[in-house]
């Protein structure tokens, strides 16, 4: 579980993120980095929408990556918010193959930030 000051719970944040935050994607996720100092730490959303799957399918996905963004938070470039999204895709790919795909989006959003 993320620490609740990692949790972004914030309507208007998560738009910020999507509409003006750099994004990176991969065959099952896109990650949007919106660099804030009106943040503590950093803080982390996920949007899994329903053409990922039914509600168990969903729910699967969203723990998964949960659990995989936790692991990662240090790897974030600076403080800022970011908000993961998962593509139908990502119902249908292994853990392995998530962590992968967030290991090199954060990768692509760390190097575009230099």
């Amino acid at each position: 579980m993320l620490p609740r000051s990692a949790r972004l719970t914030e309507s208007e944040r998560f738009r910020l993120a999507v509409r003006r935050g750099t994004r990176a994607g991969s065959r099952a996720l896109v990650l949007h980095w919106l660099p804030s100092d009106d943040v503590d730490a950093s803080q982390v959303g996920f949007v899994v929408s329903k053409a990922v799957g039914n509600a168990v399918v969903r729910n699967r996905v969203k723990r998964q990556l949960r659990h995989l963004t936790r692991e990662h938070l240090t790897e974030l470039p600076g403080r800022g918010v970011l908000v993961v999204r998962a593509n139908p895709s990502a119902a249908r790919v292994s853990r392995v193959d998530l962590e992968r795909d967030l290991v090199l989006g954060l990768g692509r959003l760390r190097s575009r930030g230099e």
